[in-house]
């Protein structure tokens, strides 16, 4: 089999549904299994759901109505007929939400976030299932709950692979097309989890890795691996090939183009991934596999926006020493912090975070009964793999550098 991932910017109208469905004629689309996100910036909208059924109820009913006419107009683009059982099925999805906000009594966002946002992939997949029907594209629609088995750490849930490799070995039809959802899984309880945000490249590789697939390909905007992200660089170069671990590092340290979790369970099976461009398929893009680190050689920059630093001294000017940072991290581990960067000292320890829950006030309330804390909120951070002193003069120029650290490969370097 091959798997196959389309993301939210190519499938974000009717046009772009049907490109889709022009590059599966193009490449070929037997034994295929295709996982599709939300549409366009759809999950930004739902996010938006979530804060008004939290913070402004009185605008929670006209947010998700918002929602409901953006794919309604996308259905008028691709079907002739509103008696089209596609139309049915979308507003059906919707009062499943609705009737999920009437009745929920869980106080828990990362729940409540779970269940709602997860409808972007719902819709998006049954738009997408009934557009490749009604063109003759026969496929089967994949509820990805009843094969994707996670605990319930709600928004960055941990994938159960023992008994999800059971379920896809066991019940996933191998010999046709499949359409299924990116991003989301289900609980021992059958409540709606999610992988993190961008999951859906993860998914992606959890289904090849249980389908010992011959090859993963991600469908992007992009002609393929970028060595800068061309929103924030410019002339970003293409890459030709790249290591497994070299690929993962670059996730690890936060490239947007693949997901942190999606190369080690392809690495671990050798299964190859192709990044390519939904606007030309047949063009080369990247292939990630085995063979030399980065082809051809060059920098590669990546950068995090809105980030916290956090620079802790101790208060009575003794060392920072194991059982300080012990207490650091246990605190960091407690708020959900994720950490992108560690820097220490005798006598102070700085640390990068990425304050995805919010819980930035309490962890600093309880840092500062131990340590004396400064703050630097909103500030980015750069990464470059594979560095030379011009791409370290290209980020730091007009900027104030609040902190950096050097490797031989890689340097980090944290500005405001």
């Amino acid at each position: 089999m091959q798997v196959f991932k389309f993301g939210g910017a190519s499938v974000k109208d009717a046009e772009g549904v049907k490109n889709l469905a022009k590059v599966l004629k193009q490449v070929g689309y037997e034994e295929t299994l295709v996982v599709v996100s939300a549409m366009g910036k759809m999950t930004n909208a739902f996010e938006h759901v979530i804060k008004n059924y939290f913070e402004n109820k009185a605008e929670l009913k006209s947010s998700i109505q918002d929602i409901l006419k953006y794919h309604n107009q996308i259905l008028l683009d691709l079907f002739e007929n509103e008696s089209h059982v596609v139309f049915k099925k979308v507003r059906e999805l919707f009062l499943e939400l609705e009737s999920f906000l009437n009745r929920n009594k869980s106080p828990d966002y990362n729940f409540v976030y779970d269940q709602t946002i997860s409808y972007g992939e719902l819709v998006s997949t049954t738009i997408v299932s009934e557009y490749l029907n009604h063109i003759g594209l026969t496929n089967n629609w994949v509820d990805v709950r009843e094969y994707i088995k996670t605990d319930n750490y709600y928004r960055t849930a941990n994938v159960d692979w023992e008994t999800t490799q059971s379920l896809i070995s066991k019940n996933l039809n191998k010999n046709t097309l499949n359409i299924t959802q990116g991003f989301i899984g289900s609980d021992a309880n059958n409540f709606t989890t999610t992988l993190g945000r961008e999951g859906s490249d993860y998914t992606a590789a959890i289904f090849a890795y249980c389908l010992n697939a011959q090859s993963v390909t991600i469908w992007k905007d992009v002609e393929g691996v970028l060595n800068a992200d061309p929103r924030y660089f410019e002339h970003a170069q293409l890459i030709h090939q790249i290591s497994y671990r070299e690929a993962i590092e670059l996730a690890f340290y936060g490239a947007s183009v693949i997901h942190p979790k999606t190369l080690q369970p392809l690495q671990r099976k050798e299964i190859p991934l192709y990044v390519k461009s939904f606007v030309n398929p047949e063009g080369k893009g990247t292939s990630v596999s085995k063979g030399k680190a980065i082809e051809p050689e060059m920098p590669c920059f990546i950068v995090k926006k809105n980030q916290v630093l956090i620079s802790l001294s101790s208060l009575d000017f003794s060392y920072i020493v194991e059982e300080n940072i012990s207490d650091i991290f246990n605190l960091l581990h407690h708020y959900k912090m994720k950490v992108d960067v560690i820097q220490n000292s005798a006598i102070s320890f700085s640390v990068c975070i990425d304050n995805v829950y919010n819980n930035l006030e309490q962890l600093v309330q309880h840092l500062k009964a131990k340590f004396k804390v400064t703050i630097h909120e909103n500030v980015s951070l750069y990464t470059i793999r594979h560095y030379n002193e011009k791409a370290i003069d290209t980020i730091e120029t007009g900027k104030t550098v609040l902190l950096k650290q050097l490797t031989q490969e890689t340097v980090q370097i944290v500005t405001q």
